[in-house]
């Protein structure tokens, strides 16, 4: 269902803090424009966290209005609880939401067969396309291949947004499940080797900076031109590096600050970004 460059999108706030929803218009209308083929919306690069939950509606809800079908809007929905993910998920279905990025359950550190259960009991509870989003360095759990191949069966789990880079895991995931799903890779740095082997997409910070560029990079990989997908990999690597310099989304949202296409606002326990950086970050935008 779901393939090429897909925007991890930040969600844009004032000074103060408070949703800058003018600015949030406007981003998914230049990602439009730049050729994004998917937004996620509230998702962790979104500060999802940080969010209430009528304002993560109004998020959900106007991305939905600007993008008027023309590109699959995914929510954000997954929690540290179950029940909390459903209800999460079932509101999102009930606003629009072509799918659903379903983060593995935080701080709570669950088994394998805890995993198994939680990502059934979802897909039992709500119709809607949902996508597993497997991020230890976030979560502290490994969403494992073998686990993945036990959730194949259910026609409403249609990709996994993999975050591990390590030990070919892309490759073991395209083997084990790449007929029944979308293998999607979290990964920026690697994104290149991942869609060498059989991955169907990026779910990208990157390309919250470089959109244009980033949808290239796919639409050569998914027609198996590597060497011009590589090119496109080398001119965006220096800019995936910055994104991370320090937690995201700090980097990327000083960033499209700096490009005026967002307020400066991020919210706690987030914090602008640190002088130190600056730098570094300016001659990677410009460089590009």
């Amino acid at each position: 269902m779901f393939s090429g460059s897909f925007v991890a999108l930040v969600t844009p706030m004032n000074a103060d803090g408070s949703l800058a929803i003018p600015a949030l218009r406007d981003l998914v209308a230049w990602h439009i424009e730049q050729g994004t083929q998917g937004i996620i919306a509230a998702g962790t690069t979104g500060e999802s966290a940080a969010l209430t939950f009528s304002e993560y509606q109004q998020v959900i809800r106007e991305v939905l209005l600007e993008t008027k079908s023309r590109i699959p809007v995914i929510a954000g929905t997954g929690t540290n609880s179950t029940e909390k993910t459903i209800e999460l998920t079932r509101t999102a279905k009930e606003l629009g939401a072509d799918a659903c990025l379903i983060l593995t359950p935080y701080c709570v550190k669950p088994t394998q067969q805890g995993l198994l259960l939680h990502y059934q009991k979802i897909a039992d509870s709500v119709a809607i396309p949902q996508i597993l989003y497997n991020a230890p360095g976030r979560t502290a759990v490994d969403l494992l291949p073998e686990t993945v191949k036990q959730l194949v069966a259910y026609p409403n789990i249609v990709g996994i947004k993999e975050c591990v880079s390590e030990n070919n895991r892309c490759e073991i995931l395209v083997k084990l499940a790449g007929k029944q799903m979308d293998i999607l890779t979290g990964d920026d740095c690697t994104s290149y080797e991942a869609m060498r082997v059989g991955g169907q997409g990026v779910i990208s910070v990157t390309a919250n900076i470089a959109p244009k560029l980033m949808r290239e990079f796919c639409d050569a990989m998914l027609i198996g031109d590597f060497a011009k997908g590589q090119k496109h990999d080398q001119q965006l690597q220096v800019l995936h590096r910055v994104m991370f310099l320090e937690s995201n989304p700090i980097p990327v949202k000083w960033a499209l600050q700096q490009m005026g296409l967002i307020p400066s606002g991020i919210r706690l326990p987030l914090t602008p970004l640190s002088v130190q950086y600056h730098t570094a970050l300016n001659e990677a935008l410009h460089g590009l």
